[in-house]
């Protein structure tokens, strides 16, 4: 009987010694990839500092090109260097956190150079990139203006009350909005409408600093009659 069972022991040892050295393997090979993930995580982290810095420092640079293009003395060709400082930097870093404040400079500008459907483009994509609060009121106002300033009153209506109807606080930005907002609704000749905005922006805001401005238009719209 003992030499029956022999074969079995040693064939049991066999399989022991096999399992160990796929287990050896497998370990291995599980190690080499820790540590191939852990390679690809640091040089991923390193890429996205890298292009954080890199990008910081052209926004940077393109944000002090834009103070000197919005002085009252800027000459044109500042302003031109500005716009593409900002262009140049959001074909670049089209991922980087700055864009929303980048696309709503160059929106200005576009502005200020009476490229109004450029700058509603800018402050487009400063809205898609993820501008909020109040950068985010900010671009939609300009949006309004922009409609304004070309005489599409619809339009800039639409957008001012987008704007004021996204601010959540009651603040000199949701007053700004509603006093746009106002403003259209007279030029449109809807006075009565004009009239609830600018009873509502009293209400809201009974210590604005406009709060005089607000009745002086009230009162003119209360002694106007109506059509």
């Amino acid at each position: 009987m003992p030499t029956q069972s022999q074969p079995s022991e040693e064939s049991r040892v066999h399989r022991v010694v096999a399992w160990t050295r796929a287990a050896a393997r497998s370990w291995a090979l599980a190690g080499g990839i820790v540590v191939l993930l852990i390679l690809l995580g640091a040089g991923g982290w390193y890429w996205w500092s890298a292009y954080q810095e890199a990008g910081f420092t052209a926004f940077s640079q393109a944000s002090a090109l834009v103070q000197e293009a919005l002085s009252p003395q800027s000459r044109q060709e500042q302003v031109e260097a500005a716009i593409r400082a900002l262009q140049d930097f959001l074909a670049r870093y089209p991922r980087h956190p700055a864009v929303p404040q980048a696309a709503y400079a160059l929106g200005n500008l576009r502005y200020q150079t009476k490229a109004y459907e450029a700058a509603r483009d800018a402050y487009r994509v400063a809205l898609r990139k993820g501008a909020v609060d109040s950068l985010g009121v900010l671009c939609r106002l300009g949006i309004g203006y922009a409609w304004e300033a070309q005489g599409d009153y619809p339009n800039a209506l639409a957008a001012y009350r987008e704007a004021a109807e996204s601010r959540r606080d009651k603040d000199f930005l949701y007053e700004e909005g509603l006093l746009a907002v106002a403003r259209i609704q007279e030029l449109l000749q809807q006075r009565e409408q004009a009239r609830e905005t600018y009873r509502g922006i009293l209400r809201d805001r009974p210590q604005s600093g406009r709060a005089d401005e607000v009745r002086f238009r009230l009162a003119g719209l209360e002694g106007s009659p109506r059509r």
